[in-house]
């Protein structure tokens, strides 16, 4: 099968996110914050002539720089790629990770603002509010940043309203703040969620229930591709053990897309490739024995 083979899978090669219908593996862009510009433009132009038309992103990447290079890659094609980005923080070199949280209102729309810049763009497709009150990882939210969903929510709506967005998102979030979500009109959710972390398991089903699509974030962290009953379906099945990893969570519920992040042009094109790789039912009784809940 040649690199360039576009991603499929046997039931649906696509599935919905917003208003449109996008290939299941796309791109997250988070790990360009250590490329050079020019190599990061040429592995988001591989990743478009791959079929890749999703890719997910957030201006608090390294202060902006990587929505500028996802601006200037997507240049002459902006209509057929979907980008995703997030809001709930804003860079901050002395905060936790570089960051600082930023969950009010206000905030939220000074993030949206600034990716508009940075992306180069007067409308984002999809904005994914970004808890941070959650279990998942990343930095925690504490004295005025513990805000309402609701009036975050507001805030968000009203740029949707005013065309400034396309659709809003959930990332970090329970399976009750999900269904309280639920009457704004929620486009997908991203939760931290792979093969062997499969705490956000009711969450999900909660997107399966609604029909909501799930964008797992870390879709290989928690050392999915070093486990030995990972490594030994790989042998199984001719794969790596992240095209295993990535396989499950296709087959796991219809409703997943996901966003594997490289710099590496060959794992790109493996993570893509992830589509064709078929799991027994032996094999996949084994991985669903993994997980912890």
């Amino acid at each position: 099968m040649s690199a360039d083979t576009p991603p499929r899978t046997d039931v649906d090669a696509r599935g919905p996110l917003g208003d449109r219908r996008v290939q299941r593996v796309g791109y997250g862009a988070m790990q360009l914050e250590r490329a050079a510009r020019h190599e990061a433009i040429d592995l988001l132009r591989r990743a478009l002539e791959l079929g890749v038309d999703h890719v997910d992103t957030a201006h608090f990447y390294k202060a902006g720089h990587v929505n500028e290079v996802i601006g200037a890659a997507l240049a002459h094609c902006r209509d057929d790629v979907l980008i995703a980005t997030k809001v709930g923080a804003t860079n901050d070199p002395a905060g936790e990770y570089g960051l600082s949280p930023a969950q009010r209102p206000e905030q939220l729309r000074a993030e949206v603002e600034a990716n508009l810049r940075s992306l180069g763009v007067d409308r984002i497709d999809l904005v994914n509010l970004r808890r941070l009150d959650g279990s998942g990882p990343g930095i925690r939210a504490s004295g005025e940043q513990v805000v309402d969903l609701d009036d975050q929510l507001a805030a968000l709506a009203d740029l949707r309203r005013a065309g400034t967005i396309g659709h809003i998102g959930l990332s970090n979030v329970t399976r009750e703040q999900l269904r309280r979500a639920l009457p704004v009109g929620i486009a997908c959710v991203q939760n931290h969620y792979n093969l062997l972390d499969r705490a956000a398991e009711s969450v999900l089903d909660e997107c399966r229930a609604h029909d909501i699509a799930w964008v797992p974030f870390f879709p290989l962290g928690s050392g999915v591709t070093t486990h030995p009953v990972v490594r030994a379906a790989a042998e199984r099945t001719g794969a790596s053990p992240a095209q295993v990893g990535l396989a499950w969570l296709l087959g796991h519920a219809r409703q997943t897309l996901l966003i594997p992040g490289t710099t590496n042009v060959a794992h790109l094109e493996q993570n893509l490739r992830a589509t064709h790789v078929r799991l027994d039912a032996d094999t996949r009784a084994d991985l669903d024995g993994l997980g912890k809940r």
